[in-house]
């Protein structure tokens, strides 16, 4: 569905692009949540926002995002898996909510298309 387009290579590539946001970054002091932790909130509410707002989506449909997201999560814990359980900070939580938005947008594209 998205793993496989263009898009995604293109966002993967933006994330790789950031990768010094999570290298030697200073944690905050009073650390609430871990990297990891932020990007599975972020986008399950992007996700939902997605099936939310195409409530027309079939039971097969809404399986493949899930899938998709398993997908996309799995890709973000190998690209940063040496930063995964490390404290999020306020720079970095404000690039995964980004990042989370860019996944929206290519599911909104590709179920717009198809």
């Amino acid at each position: 569905m998205v793993t496989d387009t263009d898009g995604y290579i293109q966002i993967i590539e933006y994330l790789t692009e950031h990768l010094s946001l999570f290298e030697n970054s200073t944690p905050p002091k009073h650390a609430k949540e871990t990297v990891i932790s932020a990007i599975e909130v972020e986008l399950c509410g992007q996700i939902i926002m997605v099936c939310s707002q195409n409530k027309d989506l079939t039971f097969n449909q809404r399986n493949a995002i899930i899938r998709e997201v398993d997908a996309i999560v799995y890709d973000l814990e190998e690209i940063l898996s040496g930063v995964l359980n490390n404290p999020v900070n306020a720079e970095q939580l404000a690039f995964i909510k980004e990042f989370a938005s860019l996944i929206k947008n290519l599911f909104d594209t590709v179920i717009h298309n198809d």
